[in-house]
């Protein structure tokens, strides 16, 4: 996969509570590199022999929308640029523990009709731009 010329943004709803927002941000984030390790950073070693993995290759701005603005832009974003990725965070996925859960719950559900609390975005800096454009850093 091809990322030299991608953007990442993470979108969250900035009313969530702070334990919340953190874990929409890391759960839509991981969602986002386990679907494209080339956004990972490489394996290091310091002067003393330390390794360890780079967090990210790229840098990955938390912006912030309303519910119901995230909603509209996750519809917008799909389907999406052949490669691109979307990761969205409904908000009833927080009630579910077990990743089988929410993947049997997902055919019966329309993300149009649900609470988006975050969305991860990877994909040419264009998309992005276009997607994510107005939008303000999470502060």
């Amino acid at each position: 996969m091809m990322v030299e010329d991608w953007r990442v943004a993470v979108i969250v709803e900035p009313g969530l509570p702070v334990g919340e927002l953190a874990n929409t941000v890391a759960v839509v984030s991981i969602g986002l590199g386990a679907a494209a390790p080339a956004l990972a950073g490489a394996r290091l070693t310091d002067h003393a022999g330390r390794a360890f993995h780079v967090s990210a290759n790229k840098p990955v701005p938390v912006l912030q929308a309303a519910a119901t603005d995230l909603r509209s832009l996750l519809l917008k974003a799909l389907p999406a640029p052949e490669g691109a990725l979307v990761v969205p965070f409904p908000r009833f996925a927080r009630a579910l523990h077990f990743s089988a859960d929410y993947e049997a719950s997902m055919p019966e559900r329309d993300l149009s009709s649900e609470i988006i609390d975050g969305v991860g975005l990877a994909g040419p800096t264009k998309w992005i731009r276009s997607l994510t454009g107005s939008l303000k850093l999470l502060r």
